[in-house]
């Protein structure tokens, strides 16, 4: 979508500090030993509070409220019986609707004691995404996303998942500009235009070039298998750079 109007913002913004409280919530509650089921009833409950309901189960009868990956899963993780432990990584991905209007966040969480290694990951997978965020700004080519984060990941030596892309959001969950790749696309043309919505959802991997599908409808693994971390935020282009929707408030 894009915004036009005061209203149509307010409304965006109050979805992407519910998505993003909701986000932060899940992440602190996360504890070995808790099933992925468990940590998806207090996105649910997050959810429900605030009168949002699950944009996956909304728009594609997903199983559950949100999406849990944990280790090998890299997206779209169900939740259910599997249990966290001490040491895994677990991408937590909360996207919901209210009034008619989307928002999609994400982030991943290392359960402590973890590797220098892999606290370096999700250090990095952040800071990926804000490299991303900073190429973005109205009349800008929506390549300098990709270009931008491609050069971060092969200057720090981690590898991105290339088939798993950003996306226009606001008015559903998928909606156009379509396939926003996180690494560089010498084919991508596209110009961003002053209110355009959509996220940017860089996924870095120690390894990982591909994600797969696995044994069920939905979830993603890592090809290689390698640790991979996703963060994601929803923005609006504007004259003066990126505004970031799914902040916490």
């Amino acid at each position: 979508m894009t915004i036009s109007d005061d209203d149509s913002l307010a409304r965006l913004k109050e979805i992407g500090r519910i998505v993003a409280n909701t986000l932060e919530a899940m992440g602190k509650a996360i504890e070995p030993g808790m099933t992925t089921a468990e940590l998806d009833q207090i996105g649910r409950r997050l959810l429900d509070v605030e009168g949002a309901r699950s944009a996956p189960e909304l728009d594609y009868a997903f199983p559950g409220a949100t999406c849990i990956s944990v280790n090998e899963e890299i997206a779209h993780g169900i939740p259910g019986p599997r249990r966290i432990a001490e040491g895994d990584l677990v991408n937590i991905d909360v996207s919901a609707e209210k009034g008619g209007f989307y928002a999609d966040t994400g982030a991943s969480f290392a359960v402590p004691p973890v590797t220098r290694s892999i606290e370096r990951l999700c250090r990095d997978g952040r800071r990926a995404m804000w490299t991303g965020l900073r190429q973005v700004g109205t009349g800008k080519p929506i390549a300098g996303i990709g270009q931008a984060i491609g050069n971060f990941a092969r200057k720090n030596r981690y590898t991105l998942v290339r088939n798993l892309a950003s996306h226009g959001v606001g008015l559903s969950l998928h909606e156009e500009p379509t396939e926003i790749a996180t690494w560089p696309n010498p084919s991508e043309r596209r110009i961003m235009g002053d209110g355009l919505v959509f996220t940017v959802e860089p996924f870095l991997s120690l390894g990982a070039e591909w994600a797969e599908d696995g044994h069920d409808d939905w979830t993603l693994y890592s090809n290689p298998q390698a640790p991979t971390v996703q963060y994601e935020h929803t923005i609006v282009v504007t004259r003066n750079g990126p505004l970031v929707v799914t902040t916490p408030g």
